[in-house]
């Protein structure tokens, strides 16, 4: 209820501030899926929600309940707030439980907002590919153009989702997780590489 109301009186004036356009939507698969996309502005979750008619149980840092209101505001949203600094158990059996409820499920997998612009991509945790390989669920890699910007066209590309099969059923010690890493780091490059071809395909249509 939350989630529509928020839609409703936030549409217009963010649609004016940051006009956002996403391109590759039919690639989101029914049922439960990891989104998982690159961090460059806190605009970055609130453009995609109010582009999405689907209901999306966010990961969120939990230093973000410090702010009262954005803090009330995510959790009645869904939100599931992790503490970045330890192995927190509890936020990735919540993660897991939504996504046997075949919800979606969106991740930064970075885990922070990249500051250096002049950066591509920042490192990826293991979070996302320990609770994509345990519940079998489907990734989906998304990429965010630029930064948002008051008033200037945003643009964000969702790709086709993949599975980490190959990792179902083995034990997932470091090694076997960074190695999921760089596969999920690797599908989400492959959107920034190619996102002039993605784009023109799209705008072609």
């Amino acid at each position: 209820m939350l989630l529509w109301l928020a839609r409703i009186l936030l549409w217009i004036p963010l649609s004016i501030m940051h006009p956002t356009y996403i391109y590759g939507r039919k690639n989101r698969p029914k049922g439960k899926a990891i989104l998982c996309s690159n961090h460059r502005s806190n605009w970055d979750i609130v453009n995609y929600l109010l582009h999405t008619k689907e209901k999306v149980v966010i990961l969120a840092k939990k230093e973000l309940t410090k702010n009262k209101f954005f803090g009330f505001i995510l959790k009645h949203l869904g939100a599931i707030f992790i503490d970045r600094e330890g192995n927190d158990i509890n936020a990735i059996k919540e993660c897991m439980k939504a996504l046997k409820a075949d919800k979606k499920l969106f991740i930064f997998p970075e885990g922070t907002r990249l500051k250096d612009e002049s950066a591509i991509m920042g490192e990826i945790k293991s979070g996302l590919a320990l609770i994509a390989i345990k519940t079998k669920t489907p990734i989906v890699p998304m990429w965010v153009v630029q930064k948002p910007r008051l008033f200037r066209k945003s643009q964000c590309i969702i790709g086709k989702p993949f599975e980490l099969s190959e990792f179902y059923g083995k034990k997932l010690d470091e090694e076997t997780l960074n190695e999921a890493n760089n596969i999920v780091r690797d599908k989400m490059l492959e959107l920034y590489y190619n996102q002039e071809e993605l784009l023109g395909k799209k705008k072609k249509k």
